[in-house]
């Protein structure tokens, strides 16, 4: 099994970056797919991004493509989300989530390993 800790959330203006980390225990890092969710308050826990092991395929969901991006360092057992561009409702709690897959999903039930997730708070 892989644990995931989250970091690198915040608070910042509208318009503004933030990156996020998620660092991954074990040598077998490299064997999962990884995920970004977040979950705002009110709100079902959505997909945001997600990558392959290899990182040679990525995918996003539409109310962020071309805003944030996804990245892994499997050297270092992290997984990151440069978040540009922020909008006030992307504000949420995001997740780090693994999934045992070759290929990235962006189906939340196909993730059976997660993180305690990190506060991102854009004001407008």
């Amino acid at each position: 099994q892989v644990q995931l800790v989250e970091s690198g959330g915040g608070l910042v203006q509208a318009g503004g970056s933030l990156r996020l980390s998620c660092a991954a225990s074990g040598r077998t890092f490299s064997y999962y797919a990884m995920g970004w969710f977040r979950q705002a308050p009110g709100k079902e826990r959505e997909f945001v991004a997600a990558i392959g092991r290899s990182g040679g395929n990525t995918g996003y969901a539409d109310s962020v493509k071309g805003r944030f991006t996804i990245s892994r360092d499997n050297a270092k057992n992290t997984v990151y989300l440069q978040m540009n561009m922020l909008k006030p409702e992307d504000t949420a709690v995001y997740y780090c989530a693994g999934r045992a897959g070759n290929y990235y999903s962006t189906v939340i039930n196909e993730y059976n390993y997660w993180g305690q997730g990190t506060q991102v708070t854009v004001s407008s």
